[in-house]
């Protein structure tokens, strides 16, 4: 039995604590948050739960295995680090850090402790990002050509980070997952109507090696919400709408293939439209997928799906985007 302990009651918190408490060979042992309002509510929709105002008390609990930090970011260091000193295994709520720098002295301790320290990129355990991961080593759609993804939406402007950090997280960890490729540079632009220095529009492109290129479009400001993901692939390409109730993926049979034309110097362009597939994509909670991933990791020492390493890889974007913005747009290597 692993028992594990919440910091953070607020947004995503209540799911984490629902969650952890329906997997097996879990129990939740304490919830922690400053606001006494929250720890109320907490104790409602728990009966018999353990609460505290101080994180202390589960760092030094011996009875406590593990802690996971629904906090925000800029807190994410600062409690992991502690939480891993006194031997406790960690999850972090995504971003993992506020820069590389934290995330690299993170998992250096983890390791030294030989604690299992971890990241939840929920996305990564849904049924469609596991179906689309299938089609993609099973060389369904081909040879992946782009990734466009677009998450907007009438948001929540967050206080420490922008939003290519509060959004774009989700989909550079999607990306990461299903594409092999490292990247090798950014390219990002963004704007802040509130004048703080935090944009609430931004716009990335991430280049790599070969003729593959991903791009992310991200506010807080959209009149609509959109959650839509394209991937392209040489033979067929993947529609991915989240927001969709049932029929989440589509798969077009569609395409086009060029040659040069050297005595006229043109390109000449053969498009193929064929059917539409909408694949049967397993329904389930994603959280409660992360939740026993992490358990897993810890008893048995497996390799969670969003581990550590991934979880740096998301940062290591997210920085170089953040100077790219600030350099007006200048590509930033990584």
């Amino acid at each position: 039995m692993v028992n594990i302990a919440i910091i953070g009651y607020g947004y995503w918190g209540p799911n984490l604590v629902r969650n952890f408490s329906s997997t097996v060979d879990c129990r939740v042992h304490t919830v922690v948050d400053f606001r006494q309002e929250r720890l109320q509510v907490a104790k409602r929709n728990h009966a018999g739960i353990n609460v505290s105002v101080n994180p202390d008390d589960v760092f030094n609990n011996k009875e406590v295995d593990a802690i996971v930090i629904a906090t925000p970011v800029f807190t994410h260091f600062d409690l992991a680090k502690r939480a891993l000193e006194q031997d406790k295994h960690v999850l972090l709520e995504k971003p993992m850090t506020s820069s590389v720098a934290e995330a690299e002295e993170l998992i250096a301790l983890s390791e030294k402790h030989k604690k299992v320290l971890m990241v939840d990129h929920t996305f990564l355990y849904t049924g469609a990002v596991q179906r689309i991961k299938r089609m993609i080593e099973g060389g369904e759609i081909g040879k992946i050509k782009y990734f466009d993804s677009t998450r907007i939406n009438l948001g929540l402007f967050q206080p420490d980070v922008n939003v290519l950090w509060d959004l774009a997280a989700h989909d550079i960890a999607i990306l990461n997952y299903l594409v092999a490729e490292k990247p090798a540079g950014v390219q990002a632009t963004g704007i802040s109507h509130t004048h703080n220095g935090i944009e609430n529009i931004a716009y990335l492109t991430i280049n790599y090696n070969s003729d593959f290129i991903a791009h992310f479009s991200c506010s807080w400001t959209s009149p609509v919400k959109i959650r839509l993901m394209l991937i392209g692939g040489d033979e067929k390409m993947i529609v991915f709408n989240d927001l969709e109730p049932t029929e989440k993926i589509k798969i077009y049979d569609s395409g086009y293939h060029h040659q040069t034309d050297e005595e006229k110097n043109k390109i000449l362009v053969d498009y193929r439209a064929g059917d539409i597939f909408i694949p049967k994509v397993e329904s389930k909670e994603a959280l409660a997928g992360m939740a026993t991933d992490f358990v897993s990791a810890i008893l048995h020492n497996t390799t969670p799906v969003s581990n550590c390493d991934s979880g740096l890889e998301v940062i290591k974007i997210l920085e170089a985007a953040q100077q790219s913005i600030k350099n007006k747009g200048r590509e930033v290597v990584i």
